[in-house]
């Protein structure tokens, strides 16, 4: 015991002599503080403890907080908040001492400790409906995050607990009651459709939350019709929606998808008749184009999507709503995150033949902050790759490559290198990763690519896989622990030399950094038990 109290006397002693350096005591009160802190603590080491020990020994450590001195008030609310914990220990089933626990560490605004303190509280008391509800009262006023972070970590525990066994939960926990009353007093206090919204995601993930996911919908759709992210969710639920069969060929499955599309649009043409705002074409806009970069391999479906988008756009712009140049230039729509230059002069396309199309990319291109022409890059790209010659779209790509902006030039690379295999196969891909292999930036996709592409080989070359290999290390072995790993396993293949692999293990340990290292350690060791 007494080596216990020793050494944490001995970790008080830098804060009292700060305390002492700066002014807030001289040296016989530090001395005093010394003296009655070591009583307390071998106190708190008797075989009976009360909590007045505890509670004394905290008022002890508070002195000098209205002093406000930064290099000691740290290591003060440390020591408070250890002093707690201990106490909560020693006295699980007192509420009031979690509940003064919560005050401190909300009164110092000691974020990551409040959150500590929550979960050690519910996870011992998670039956008490009471505890929930005073807890999320509390963090309703605190921040959005904090509140959406709590909420599910509730939803968690009532899962976690409800899978173990062991507690009876009340019936306003099990029935959902509890999280729509946390709900009510939330959207109480903090108004607007984004808050709601981002409960319902939260909800959704839970199954004891269903009657409160519908009364949020109602919610929504009742109070905040005047704002675009209602009607933005509402049609992008339509791509939720379930289909009466399963599909099993690749043409059924675009079909069903281009229905849910097509009925998105319905309620983002709907939505146009109440709400034909800047906002909501943004959001209309917005969603058009992320359908069209996704990737799909049915001609019509690609097809269909392009033309949705080039129509929407110029009607956003016609809509005199919006001015092209501001949009050119946006950094944010304002609508379901961020979207860089909406590129609404491009709706015209639909409108003009390929030589002209091409120009208008190239015009739109000096409107646009470089940072934010990536979209515009990838729709040029795409528009290019379907509409123009092998040689028009090589020349695209070219000029793509000069870019200043690192990650246009990373996509351009990725795009260039993808579009070579399928245009000329792997003779083409392999001269087009050569001519880029040494022009940074570079992404690990562009590397990981070609080694997939070789390996699709009917007789892969492991020589060149090793090129590949060491290129990509060359530029992500300080980080990418995976990258190694699978270096590895590709040596320990039945074309490859397994005697190499403990080289490879030591350079990946003398050039990974951070957590990096831990990983790779541990997978390396199931790699080598045969586990992975």
């Amino acid at each position: 015991m007494a080596e216990i109290v020793h050494q944490r006397i001995e970790n008080r002693i830098p804060e009292l002599e700060q305390l002492e350096r700066v002014g807030l005591f001289s040296k016989k009160e530090v001395k005093s503080l010394l003296k009655r802190a070591t009583a307390l603590e071998y106190k708190l080491h008797r075989l009976i403890i009360t909590k007045v020990d505890f509670i004394a020994y905290i008022q002890v450590s508070r002195i000098g907080y209205q002093f406000k001195r930064e290099e000691i008030e740290f290591s003060i609310i440390s020591r408070i908040n250890n002093i707690f914990r201990r106490a909560t220990t020693k006295w699980k089933d007192d509420v009031q001492l979690w509940l003064s626990h919560i005050a401190f560490c909300k009164k110092w605004n000691t974020k990551s400790a409040i959150s500590k303190v929550f979960s050690s509280m519910l996870a011992i008391h998670p039956e008490k409906p009471v505890m929930h509800a005073y807890i999320l009262r509390m963090v309703s006023t605190h921040t959005h995050t904090f509140l959406s972070f709590f909420f599910f970590w509730t939803g968690s525990l009532i899962v976690l607990f409800a899978l173990q066994g062991g507690y009876e939960f009340s019936p306003e926990i099990v029935s959902g009651k509890l999280a729509e009353v946390v709900y009510r007093d939330a959207t109480g206090k903090i108004q607007g459709a984004d808050f709601i919204l981002s409960l319902l995601t939260i909800a959704t993930i839970f199954d004891f939350t269903k009657d409160l996911q519908d009364t949020i919908i109602q919610d929504l759709q009742s109070k905040y019709t005047d704002d675009s992210l209602t009607w933005d969710f509402m049609a992008r639920r339509e791509l939720e929606a379930t289909v009466g069969e399963e599909l099993q060929t690749a043409k059924g499955r675009a079909s069903d998808i281009a229905r849910k599309e097509e009925r998105c649009c319905q309620v983002y043409e709907q939505s146009l008749n109440s709400l034909n705002t800047e906002a909501m074409w943004a959001c209309y806009v917005s969603f058009c184009l992320e359908r069209f970069k996704r990737k799909t391999d049915v001609r019509e479906l690609k097809e269909k999507r392009q033309e949705r988008l080039l129509a929407v756009l110029q009607r956003a712009h016609d809509s005199s709503l919006i001015e092209t140049n501001r949009i050119l230039g946006a950094d944010r729509c304002g609508c379901h995150g961020s979207h860089p230059a909406l590129q609404t002069i491009c709706g015209r396309v639909v409108r003009l033949g390929s030589g002209a199309t091409g120009k208008l990319f190239q015009d739109a291109l000096t409107h646009v902050n470089p940072k934010s022409s990536l979209p515009l890059w990838q729709l040029q790209v795409e528009w290019s790759m379907t509409s123009q010659s092998p040689e028009e779209t090589e020349a695209l790509f070219q000029r793509g490559l000069l870019s200043v902006v690192p990650a246009v030039s990373m996509e351009i690379k990725e795009k260039y290198l993808d579009w070579s295999y399928r245009a000329g196969g792997y003779k083409k891909a392999r001269k087009t990763f050569t001519s880029l292999h040494e022009s940074r930036p570079f992404s690990k996709a562009f590397f990981t690519r070609m080694i997939q592409m070789e390996k699709d080989q009917e007789t892969p070359k492991m020589s060149n896989l090793r090129d590949f290999y060491e290129r990509a290390l060359r530029e992500f072995g300080s980080t990418d622990d995976d990258l190694w790993l699978e270096y590895i396993r590709e040596e320990l293949g039945p074309s490859g030399q397994p005697e190499s692999c403990g080289k490879i293990h030591w350079r990946a340990m003398k050039l990974l950094e951070g957590e990096s290292v831990e990983r790779f350690t541990a997978q390396y060791t199931l790699l080598q038990t045969g586990h992975i």
